[in-house]
């Protein structure tokens, strides 16, 4: 039975990092063969403290915390990949809760040999009780916010382009390299980029599975999302190949741009920029709907539009950013 190494990167995470230790500790694997590393970005409220609270609860459960001064996800990754010593290597987020038997299918996977990289599916909970937090958690599992993304609207066991956090044997790291610290975001996608072009597999497990707390409100959702568009365009200046169409958010949003401008010149454009503006609220429209009545919820009716209208819309100005500011 191998040591696993869970690394999580994480700062201010006061809230939600007791909730994942907590969810650590109840592993079915034996926690002796288990270790925490927690990578802080030097966080500034009480985040330490839980920390400390929590393993305190599991004495057989190694949880050590290491800095990450840099203050980004792949710079905090790594930090505590190098400081930890398991032969495989679990990647949490401080805004996940694995199920019991996570960690336990993630060595299964990758000892049957199914993925070089192995994950599974978010089970996406409300970052709040407000009628916000319920909206963005529906639209960030629905197929018109996310596309074809298994590991938010679920699908067969299956290999996919990526996967939320990944499993892998510490070797691997010296077949692709750690993560790119250029990118503060897309990381997890650019190294599975990378497992692939060398001729590696990133396998989808659905029964691997992890609560993930989404945002609490729209301007949270909207600042990341725009991040989100901005560093996949810097990663597909890299890899332009792994465009996928459910990227084409960015495109949405250029094309508004080009007809409104064009509008000026040729009134036929004003007419399509209208037709295309016309047609996505009534999908939004009809999405909302749909939302409302499958959770017998009326505020999903206008929740739900505006989640997904935030998640297109800032993904893509953030993409159309990172076209321009080279």
């Amino acid at each position: 039975m191998p040591k696993v190494s869970v690394v999580v990167p994480c700062y201010n995470e006061q809230k939600t990092i007791g909730l994942l230790l907590k969810a650590i500790g109840e592993q079915d694997y034996p926690l002796d063969k288990l270790e925490v590393v927690i990578a802080d970005g030097l966080s500034t409220d009480r985040t330490r403290d839980v920390i400390t609270e929590h393993s305190n609860q599991y004495p057989q459960l190694n949880v050590q915390i290491v800095d990450n001064p840099k203050r980004i996800i792949p710079a905090g990754v790594n930090a505590a990949i190098m400081a930890s010593e398991g032969e495989v290597i679990i990647r949490l987020d401080a805004h996940s809760m694995p199920y019991p038997d996570y960690v336990s299918r993630c060595v299964y996977d990758l000892q049957e040999k199914l993925g070089d990289n192995v994950g599974g599916q978010w089970e996406i909970k409300p970052g709040g009780d407000t009628w916000q937090a319920v909206s963005i958690a529906e639209a960030a599992r629905h197929p018109l916010a996310v596309g074809d993304a298994r590991y938010r609207v679920g699908g067969k066991a299956q290999a996919v382009d990526t996967v939320p956090f990944g499993a892998y044997y510490r070797t691997l790291i010296d077949r692709v390299g750690l993560l790119d610290e250029s990118l503060e975001t897309n990381e997890d996608y650019e190294f599975n980029t990378r497992i692939r072009q060398a001729g590696g597999t990133v396998w989808f497990d659905p029964s691997i599975r992890s609560v993930y707390f989404s945002r609490g409100d729209l301007t949270s959702l909207a600042k990341q999302y725009w991040r989100y568009g901005y560093w996949k365009m810097r990663m597909l200046r890299r890899h332009p190949k792994t465009f996928r169409w459910r990227q084409l958010a960015g495109v949405f949003v250029l094309s508004l741009l080009v007809l409104a401008l064009l509008g000026f010149l040729i009134k036929l454009a004003w007419w399509l920029l209208l037709l295309e503006i016309g047609i996505y609220t009534i999908i939004l429209i009809g999405t909302g709907v749909q939302l409302a009545m499958k959770n017998r919820n009326a505020s999903l009716a206008l929740g739900g539009p505006l989640a997904i209208a935030t998640m297109h819309f800032s993904w893509g100005t953030g993409f159309l950013w990172g076209l321009v500011n080279i």
